[in-house]
């Protein structure tokens, strides 16, 4: 039997309480980019579904209520299993969000896609919800995307994925494509003509490929070199050893982690090439790891300002009882969204899709971002260097989109 979270706030200053999750520690944050992937705390409902035999289920058993000045927004997100902790960061977050702002038109009802995103996205639909945020995972978009484009509900995902994207889901991660580009175009402008890279096997690496080619062709510059190394054992090492020795770079991308980029910077700016300029991407945003070694000064990466998320941390902290991960202000942030195309939206109508590619964008936690037509969202990004045992911003992120 599958068992349902249908995790109901009424965005009316109910007064319930919920369970806060406890936050492991950072090398967990990364992992959770990598896979995408409150004065008011709501019960957790549980609801038992059996699988169901057809493509479009019943309302739940604990129906939600009728709605008639209240739109119906789902929460799709893992409650339980190895995500549950982001899940619940997720979920925590959306109704921090519903409190700040005194919203009273919106209901958003988490389901739990730890045991099937296609049953959770069904129920969703079939509990007459008109937008869907999440799933978290790129893997999971494909089976919530089959369940709601015959709906006409769309989806924003909280995956990095920007594969993932059409003109029904929009990926709203944090993409490391865009961190590299401006890390790139910062290095550029800054002395940076030859450029290395040690990319990791898998997807991340090759977009990360990818992303560097694109941003050298735009920028100028040339590629002259690069190592592949599998995650989890010490090939980076040899990668960066094999980097070193080939020599005729100025500058070196190290698309990984703070724990792996340490380890392969020690080879990397040995025997001489301390001078080597290295580039981080947006997983090294927040690893305290990354001020602790000397081998990573002067180091650079592009991520969202952290200007606003030091304070949602600290709010989120009093209300729940630990730290958020910090991909939850993504949950913050698609209800700041859905509530302002709310203002227009009549309750009982489709979502409408359209708003999302307004040229001027929103303002969130994490700073400015919109959505452009390919449905990723594009972010405003800070680069930032490593110096000695701080992070410093060297280059603000833009405060508006300009076109």
């Amino acid at each position: 039997m599958k068992r349902m979270f249908g995790t109901n706030f009424l965005a009316d200053g109910s007064r319930k309480v919920l369970k806060a999750f406890n936050r492991r520690n950072a090398a967990m944050v990364a992992t959770a980019m990598l896979l995408a992937g409150c004065q008011v705390i709501p019960k957790t409902e549980t609801v038992s579904t059996t699988p169901s035999t057809t493509p479009t289920p019943q309302p739940s058993q604990t129906a939600l209520p009728t709605d008639a000045t209240r739109h119906r927004v789902a929460l799709l997100v893992p409650m339980g299993g190895s995500a549950s902790e982001v899940g619940q960061s997720l979920a925590n977050a959306t109704t921090m969000a519903l409190i700040d702002t005194n919203a009273n038109n919106l209901r958003i009802t988490t389901y739990d896609t730890s045991g099937g995103a296609a049953a959770a996205a069904r129920q969703a639909i079939a509990d007459g919800n008109r937008l869907i945020l999440g799933p978290l995972l790129a893997d999971n978009v494909p089976a919530v995307q089959s369940a709601a484009r015959p709906a006409n509900v769309p989806a924003i995902a909280f995956s990095n994925d920007s594969s993932v994207a059409s003109a029904d889901v929009f990926v709203m991660g944090h993409i490391p494509e865009q961190s590299i580009r401006r890390s790139v175009e910062y290095a550029r402008r800054n002395g940076s003509n030859s450029f290395a890279a040690l990319l990791p096997e898998g997807d991340y690496g090759q977009r990360s490929y990818n992303a560097l080619q694109n941003s050298l062709r735009d920028y100028g510059g040339n590629l002259v070199r690069f190592e592949r190394y599998a995650r989890g054992n010490t090939s980076i090492v040899g990668a960066a050893q094999r980097l070193r020795q080939s020599g005729g770079y100025d500058t070196v991308l190290i698309a990984d982690g703070a724990r792996l980029a340490i380890q392969a910077a020690g080879q990397i700016r040995s025997q001489g090439a301390e001078g080597t300029r290295l580039l981080g991407t947006e997983l090294w945003s927040g690893e305290a790891a990354i001020t602790q070694s000397s081998t990573v000064n002067g180091a650079l990466f592009s991520a969202v300002s952290d200007t606003r998320f030091r304070r949602f941390a600290d709010s989120y902290e009093a209300r729940f009882g630990a730290k958020p991960y910090r991909i939850a202000t993504l949950g913050y942030d698609a209800v700041l969204l859905t509530l302002r195309i709310a203002q227009d939206w009549e309750v009982g109508d489709d979502f409408p899709t359209n708003r999302l590619y307004d040229r001027g964008g929103f303002l969130g936690v994490d700073g400015p971002f919109r959505f452009a037509r390919s449905g990723v969202a594009q972010r405003a990004l800070e680069v930032r260097e490593v110096r000695g045992n701080q992070v410093i911003a060297v280059d603000a992120a833009p405060r508006s989109f300009g076109n």
